[in-house]
């Protein structure tokens, strides 16, 4: 896909967890918005999946660490084929297949079963060991979110990393500057967060979150680096997209009513579902 399909996707994805909130009437905006770019790439671009296969041996994975976004994996993987769309529309319901974090054993493309904050990328460095020790060629790719980096286990997975040159391994900070209790800065400093990885024996790319060329980039340098995993610290906004969510804190886990679905429907483009 080119940049133009991608854009097409993000705007898609953007719909449809703007809808599925909204319907379930709980859940997590804010960083699930701020990722979609991400994940777009992703998906649409990067891994190689077989969505008819969702345990394909020769697959890469993606792990979704800071698991109450789960929003915008759901979205991905239903855009994507592997569960009809119509299943976006019963999140967190009871009985339903999506529930409020990622589970990998009833969900077609799910990974890795997600939600304490910095098991997620522990397991994805697990994964990345397991592959390389199998000679696999397949990558492993998470997404931690900023206020995640302040758990300790994030560290010991980081220092396992590199010192088992986890080459087979990237992974994503996305760094919009908030939590649900304010600012990171505020709650618990997580900055200088690029040295720190470097310090770590990480290799540390920078890019700007919303810009695939910049996300697509910095992943297809990740891909030349020998002897180290890649940190990619994405710049983003938190409830990118929708004007009144956008570096809001009170947007981390709050599900918009029908006026405020409504107006992000229409920033968006328009509604695509009733």
């Amino acid at each position: 896909m080119n940049h133009e399909m991608l854009e097409q996707k993000a705007v898609i994805m953007r719909k449809d967890i703007v809808e599925m909130l909204y319907k379930s009437g709980s859940g997590h905006p804010g960083g699930s918005l701020s990722a979609v770019e991400i994940l777009s790439a992703l998906y649409f671009k990067v891994m190689n999946v077989d969505e008819k296969n969702p345990r394909w041996q020769e697959r890469d994975r993606f792990v979704l660490s800071k698991g109450h976004a789960a929003p915008v994996l759901y979205a991905a993987l239903a855009e994507k084929g592997f569960f009809p769309k119509s299943e976006l529309w019963n999140l967190r319901k009871i009985g339903s297949l999506l529930q409020g974090h990622p589970e990998m054993k009833n969900i077609p493309g799910v990974d890795m079963s997600t939600g304490s904050l910095g098991q997620g990328f522990s397991t994805a460095v697990g994964m990345a060991l397991g592959l390389k020790t199998d000679n696999s060629n397949s990558r492993v790719f998470a997404l931690l979110g900023d206020g995640e980096l302040q758990e300790g286990i994030v560290w010991e997975a980081a220092m396992a990393a590199s010192h088992y040159k986890l080459e087979n391994l990237t992974a994503f900070v996305d760094y919009n500057g908030l939590q649900i209790d304010g600012p990171n800065e505020e709650v618990m400093g997580v900055h200088p967060v690029t040295d720190k990885f470097k310090a770590f024996g990480w290799n540390v790319l920078t890019a700007d979150g919303h810009d695939f060329g910049e996300i697509l980039e910095a992943i297809e340098i990740a891909k030349t680096y020998k002897g180290k995993p890649t940190m990619i610290v994405a710049r983003t906004v938190k409830g990118k997209g929708v004007s009144f969510m956008e570096d809001q804190a009170g947007w981390h886990g709050k599900a918009p009513n029908k006026e405020e679905r409504d107006q992000a429907m229409n920033e968006l483009g328009g509604l695509d579902h009733e």
